[in-house]
C-alpha cells in the first residue's frame, strides 16, 4: 500500500468493497419497492458522519403540520426494513426513516457512536439538521435501544417513543445470538423448507425473497464495528418522562416479554406495554396492519394531550 493511502478505520462500520456495496444497494431497492415510494431522499451531516434519510407521506397536505414519525431500524439492516409500515404511517403523518451510521445502508460513518452519549448526540444532530423540533420516535431492536436511550438522555424534542421488541431492556443473551446465526444459515435452505423454518424460527426473512436477499447481501458486504448495547438500569429507565409504548413478540428471544410487561410500566411512569401473539422479534413485520394501527392510535392519544400534560396515555 502506498505511504499516502489512508487505511480504512476499524472502529466504524464499513463496506468490504464497492462491488458488494452496490449489490447490497440493489437488494435494498428491491425491498423498498414493496413499500410506499419515498417522497424524497436527503443526506444530513452530523459529527459522526453522513446520515441518509427517506421521507414519506402524508397523502393529505393538511397533515403535513402533524407531529412527524421518525423510524430507526434494527442492527445489520437499513430503512428498507420498514417496507410493511411506511404506507400506513405515511398516509396520515410525515415519516422520516433514517439509515443508522454503522449499519449497512446509505449513511457513511466517520466516528464511533455506540456509546450512549454519542448515540444520543448523533440522533439530536440528525433531527436538528432535518428541522424537526418535535417527533414521535419508533425503533425496532437496536433501533429500540436508540430511541429508549434518547428518551433517557435527550428527551427535549420527543413527543413519544415506541419501542418494538427493543434492545436496552436486558443484556443481549446467548439465545438471541444463536437465533440470529440459525436464521442466517436457514436462508440457504431449499425454498420448499423455508416456510416451515420461518414458522419455527419466527423469522420473516425466510419467506420474503427480497428481504432474504437484502440480509444475505448485507452480511457479505458490510462489517459492523460496535458492541451490543448495554441495558439501561432501573434508575435510568425510571428517569424517562416521555410517553412510552413497548411492544414485544410473545416468542421474543431478545427480551423476556412477561417480565418486561410487568417491569416497564412499573418503572416508567405512564408507560404502555403489551405482548403480541404469534410473533417473535419482528411484530411490525409479522403483523403490520395490527401494529400500524396500534402505533398510530398511541400517537393520536399522545397528540391529544397538552404538550406539558401528564404522560399517562
Amino acid at each position: 500500500m502506498p505511504a499516502n493511502t489512508p487505511r480504512a478505520r476499524r472502529d466504524v462500520g464499513r463496506y468490504v468493497n464497492d462491488s458488494l456495496r452496490d449489490r447490497y444497494f440493489a437488494a435494498c431497492d428491491a425491498l423498498y419497492a414493496l413499500g410506499a415510494p419515498a417522497r424524497s431522499e436527503t443526506d444530513v451531516e452530523t459529527s459522526f458522519g453522513t446520515t441518509h434519510v427517506y421521507r414519506y407521506g402524508p397523502a393529505d397536505p393538511a397533515d403535513e403540520s402533524r407531529t412527524p414519525v421518525v423510524l430507526f431500524h434494527g442492527a445489520g439492516g437499513c430503512s428498507a426494513q420498514w417496507y410493511p409500515n411506511t404506507a400506513a404511517l405515511g398516509a396520515v403523518r410525515p415519516v422520516y426513516a433514517l439509515d443508522t451510521p454503522g449499519d449497512p445502508g446509505r449513511s457513511i460513518q466517520h466516528e464511533p457512536m455506540w456509546q450512549p452519549e454519542r448515540a444520543a448526540q448523533w440522533m439530536d444532530e440528525a433531527l436538528d439538521a432535518l428541522g424537526l423540533d418535535r417527533v414521535h420516535l419508533v425503533g425496532s431492536s437496536y433501533g429500540g435501544w436508540l430511541v429508549i436511550n434518547q428518551a433517557h438522555l435527550r428527551p427535549g424534542r420527543l413527543a413519544s417513543v415506541t419501542a418494538l421488541d427493543p434492545g436496552g431492556l436486558e443484556k443481549v443473551g446467548l439465545r438471541f445470538f444463536v437465533w440470529i446465526f440459525a436464521s442466517l444459515f436457514a436462508t440457504f435452505a431449499p425454498k420448499a423448507l423455508r416456510p416451515r423454518l420461518a414458522s419455527w424460527l419466527e423469522q420473516p426473512v425466510l419467506v420474503v425473497p427480497e428481504l432474504r436477499a437484502m440480509i444475505r447481501a448485507g452480511v457479505r458486504a458490510f462489517r459492523i464495528s460496535r458492541p451490543a448495547p448495554l441495558p439501561l438500569s432501573d434508575e435510568e429507565l425510571g428517569s424517562i418522562r416521555v410517553p412510552f409504548y413497548l411492544v414485544m413478540g410473545r416468542r421474543s428471544l431478545l427480551v423476556h416479554p412477561k417480565q418486561q410487561l410487568e417491569r416497564v410500566p412499573r418503572i416508567i411512569p405512564g408507560a404502555r406495554a403489551e405482548i403480541v401473539a404469534a410473533t417473535g422479534h419482528a411484530p411490525q413485520m409479522d403483523h403490520p396492519d395490527e401494529l400500524n394501527t396500534k402505533m398510530l392510535g398511541f400517537m393520536e392519544d399522545v397528540d391529544s394531550l397538552p404538550v406539558d400534560g401528564p404522560v399517562d396515555v
